[in-house]
């Protein structure tokens, strides 16, 4: 949600270097614009053979990329997929360490950047198409359960979604939560998530006609077995009523330390509030701040960022004297574990 990724993103994209992978493949994947939907760029990660050229994925001069082969042949098994949805500003590198771990653990994994949300692409008329966010993720199931390649290699009945920020929200639609927009107005009156609110107008949130009904309809996929959400906002959109109704498994983490006005409490907090507490599972990491989910930072990074883009550097930095590395690590394990539970 907060805007200060895509200028990092933007000033740093683009470096490769070699190195070592361990039978994780990657390949670009395409979802065609249609009818139905717009074009999507796609990444997707997968157990794979162990023969190939090895390359650092998603790497820049600020972050750490993500060791694996490009265009490996993908091992023989059927596995359960994971999509992925990245941050306002952000791409489809965000998660790309999440990625890989799940990788290792038998997934099938896809990000896919949101056209208008995204770093290289600001379109302000699809930015306010929010629900073609969790539309994007439907889409990109569909292609790739019909890929005559990857289709045979994914488990269609074991699929969850996993998001950051904007992509939470993203996730928590395709579980079933619906948007409110008058209830959301009524919440930013009263000034209790600023933070969110001052990206309604952006992400047409405010929007009348049939836009306001197509945002407030059932934007549920249900093929979409378990979500986890990381430190989510807009979650004061959806209404109580839809997320009381939520069956699907979520499980919920929020940033400890705010540093851009989504406090865990009213964000992620709220979201758990109003879910039912038999399906959902909140953890709060006290020693994030809303970057801590995504790619570890190089040395001297908050130096380079600010130098560029001063205040931005905020995208490298962690709470407390655990380290990013260390929190990635309980998220890794929480999610690993949760979804060996709700996709057995």
């Amino acid at each position: 949600m907060i805007k200060v990724l895509y200028s990092a993103a933007l000033l740093f994209a683009g470096f490769t270097t070699l190195a070592h992978a361990d039978a994780v493949g990657v390949r670009d994947f395409t979802v065609p614009q249609s009818e139905n939907g717009r074009a999507l760029k796609t990444v997707v990660w997968y157990p794979a053979e162990t023969n190939g050229k090895v390359e650092i994925v998603g790497e820049n001069p600020a972050f750490l990329g993500i060791p694996a082969i490009r265009n490996a042949l993908p091992d023989a098994a059927a596995h359960p997929l994971v999509v992925l949805s990245h941050g306002y500003g952000g791409s489809w590198r965000n998660l790309s360490w999440l990625a890989a771990e799940l990788v290792t653990k038998g997934y099938v994994v896809a990000a896919t950047d949101h056209p208008g949300t995204t770093t290289f692409d600001r379109s302000r008329t699809e930015a306010a198409k929010l629900w073609e966010r969790p539309r994007d993720l439907s889409r990109l199931i569909d292609a790739l359960l019909a890929d005559k390649e990857l289709g045979s290699r994914i488990d269609g009945k074991r699929i969850a979604a996993i998001g950051h920020s904007l992509g939470g929200w993203t996730v928590a639609a395709l579980a079933g939560a619906r948007v409110d927009a008058e209830r959301f107005a009524a919440d930013c009156e009263a000034k209790t998530s600023p933070r969110a609110c001052a990206l309604s107008h952006e992400l047409g949130l405010d929007s009348t006609g049939e836009a306001r009904k197509t945002l407030e309809g059932d934007l549920r996929d249900p093929r979409i077995g378990a979500v986890v959400s990381l430190d989510l906002g807009l979650a004061r959109s959806f209404s109580p009523e839809s997320l009381a109704a939520v069956t699907v498994p979520m499980l919920i983490f929020g940033a400890g330390i705010d540093v851009g006005g989504l406090p865990a409490d009213l964000e992620s907090g709220y979201l758990a509030a109003k879910l039912p507490m038999a399906t959902r599972e909140y953890v709060v990491v006290a020693d994030a701040m809303h970057f801590s989910f995504l790619q570890l930072c190089k040395p001297g990074a908050v130096e380079l960022i600010e130098e560029r883009s001063p205040g931005d550097g905020v995208a490298c930095k962690d709470g407390g004297t655990r380290g990013r590395a260390a929190i990635r690590r309980e998220v890794t394990d929480r999610i690993a574990t949760f979804l060996g539970a709700t996709l057995p």
